[in-house]
Formats: structure tokens, sequence, C-alpha cells
């Protein structure tokens, strides 16, 4: 595990609290790991979790010597819920939006940046905040702004692709990767108001927008509502095989193939996967600390068991749930051959 910067004394504990986190299958509350350690008590942990602070640049002098770096590599950006049901006094909890529930759950909301190698398919976290407006003031899209600023000005990581989902198709956002100068993909919801006439006609839905052949295979340009006049963009139309009907747009005004963007806005599900695995996998959802810092805590060291997992799959050839499954081999085999609980019919 990557030194985080602690004292002696509170590192070791901190250090075990992440080796918990790997091997839990389904408890990874405070309780349960001081029942299972004879060096840590609960309220250590628990004191500890309160008190220290693990910044946010610390994953990144974790994974930095992972990455394998592409000039044509892409930026992905999204946010996931943390769900938090029956939380009353967790002080990060709130009540939004669930991209995968599909609804308005109660939870911590988590913005992540993921980099992509699109010549080898591996990807790698590289940073995150916590959605805490009430607390920091900081809407989503100020976030993921302050990330994409990171990456390129502090990091100075080689990408050339910036894919984000709906809810960041800004004008604020998509100026702000222009400006770097970078190329985005970006998919717009089918109210969205767009020109595809040169200013000719007035604004109107994209999802009434009228295409010809050409358009369906090379796209159009289009420009959208309040953005700076003269701004194009090219504007895309993809049936997806669940019979959804995408509407994508890059700023790459040469791209012309349909299908060449379909491909590019896959790989923003490495950004789903990435999210789906750190809920299965760490517990990243399980503390019951009622503060912001030990949630955050919390966080940093599942983010942590997460780059460790990913490390250890891929040098070995394995899944991350194959490999974190493999843990509990043992015990079964065990368990079928010599049981601890003996099944009885009678």
């Amino acid at each position: 595990m990557t030194n985080i910067n602690l004292s002696e004394k509170r590192e070791p504990l901190f250090l075990d609290y992440c080796q918990f986190l790997l091997a839990g299958f389904q408890n990874f509350t405070q309780t349960y790991f001081a029942d299972h350690t004879q060096k840590w008590s609960h309220d250590q942990l628990n004191r500890l979790l309160n008190t220290e602070r693990i910044p946010a640049r610390q994953l990144w002098r974790s994974v930095r010597n992972d990455i394998d770096f592409h000039e044509a590599g892409y930026l992905l950006f999204d946010d996931t819920v943390l769900p938090k049901p029956y939380a009353k006094e967790i002080q990060p909890v709130r009540r939004q939006w669930s991209g995968s529930e599909k609804r308005v759950i109660q939870g911590i909301g988590l913005l992540t940046c993921v980099y992509v190698n699109p010549e080898i398919h591996r990807y790698w976290i590289i940073d995150y905040r916590i959605y805490d407006i009430d607390r920091d003031g900081k809407t989503k899209l100020q976030h993921l702004q302050e990330m994409l600023r990171n990456a390129y000005f502090v990091k100075r990581l080689p990408f050339r692709t910036v894919l984000i989902d709906s809810w960041y198709a800004s004008m604020k956002v998509m100026k702000a990767i222009e400006a770097i100068p970078k190329i985005y993909y970006a998919p717009l919801k089918c109210n969205r108001l767009v020109n595809d006439s040169e200013g000719v006609d007035k604004h109107k839905r994209i999802d009434s927008l009228i295409w010809t052949e050409t358009e369906q295979r090379e796209g159009k340009l289009v420009h959208i509502r309040k953005f700076p006049k003269g701004h194009q963009v090219k504007l895309f139309r993809i049936a997806s095989d669940s019979g959804r009907t995408e509407y994508i747009v890059p700023n790459d005004l040469s791209q012309s193939d349909t299908k060449a963007t379909k491909q590019d806005c896959r790989i923003r599900w490495k950004i789903e996967q990435l999210h789906r695995e750190l809920k299965q996998t760490t517990g990243i959802s399980k503390c019951q600390s009622r503060h912001h810092r030990g949630q955050r805590n919390h966080i940093a060291c599942c983010l942590s068991v997460w780059i460790s997992l990913t490390r250890a799959a891929r040098a070995t050839g394995q899944t991350i749930y194959r490999l974190k499954g493999s843990l509990y081999d043992d015990y079964i085999r065990r368990e079928i051959e010599n049981p601890s609980i003996v099944v009885n019919f009678a």
C-alpha cells in the first residue's frame, strides 16, 4: 500500500483499515473492523477517520507511476451517488439524482476523472471530488472544470479528447475544453435547441430536425442556442442497440463518420465500469461515519484499495472481481470438505 504521509503512529492503522476494505465482503463497518483485529479499537479508528485528512492529490501520487500515457488519450468525467438510504445524520448526504437508479436518492455525490489509453484499452482514476455544495459552495460543473484545469495545467497529462455526460454539456464546460484546446464529445438531450440553417430559421429541438441520408452518415453542422454567434459544432444522430436515439456533438468539425463517433463515445463506459467496481469491491458506500472528514477519508481509502486491486489484477491477468473472489476460495473449499456447521436434514 502506498505511503499516505501520516504520522508513524497513525499510518499503520490507516493501512490496516485499507487492508480490511480490500479483504472485506459485505460488512465494512468500523465495528466489524475492530472485531477482527487485536491491534485497534473502534474508537481509535473512528478518531483517526474524523481527524486526519487525506487530500485528493494523494490519489494521483498513488497511481501516476501505473499509467501508460498516450498522446491520443481520453479524459472521462462523470459522477455517481454512493447510496445512503437510511442515513439521517451523516453530514455529506443529500438527496440527488442518480443516473444508475434513474431517480432521486439519498447519498453522497462522487465526481471522478478517469484517464484512458485507447491503444491498450486500460483506464485509471486520476482525480475525484465530493459533491458537497452546502459546505464548499461548488456545483458539479465547477468541480469538473477544476479537475480539467488540474489535469492540463498541473499534471500536464497527454490527452486529445474529453468525454462527458449530457448533464455536463453546458456552454461553460464545453468552452473550457475548447480553450485548452482539446476535442470533446458531448451527448445532448433531445429537447436542446439548435439551429442547422445558419441562422435562417429559428432554433428548434434536436429531435425535430430533419436528416438527409448524407447527414445520417456524416453528421451536420449546428449552432447550439446561447452559444456565441457563429460558434458551430458537428451533430450526429446515433441509434443505439436498445432502440434509443442519442445526439452527440463533437467540436471537431473534421469528424464526418457517425460510426467513428459512436466508437469514441463508447469509451465513456469505462468510467461507469469504474463506479461499479468501486461499489462492488471496496465498500465505498458502506461507511457509517457521521462526519464530513470521516466519509472523505473512507472514500480516499477505498480509491487506494481499487488502485491496489486493479494493479494486482492486471499483473496476474485476472479481472478485479475474480481476484477479489479468490480471497475466499480456500475458505469455501475448507468449509465444503470440513464444515464448521454441518447441514442436517433430519
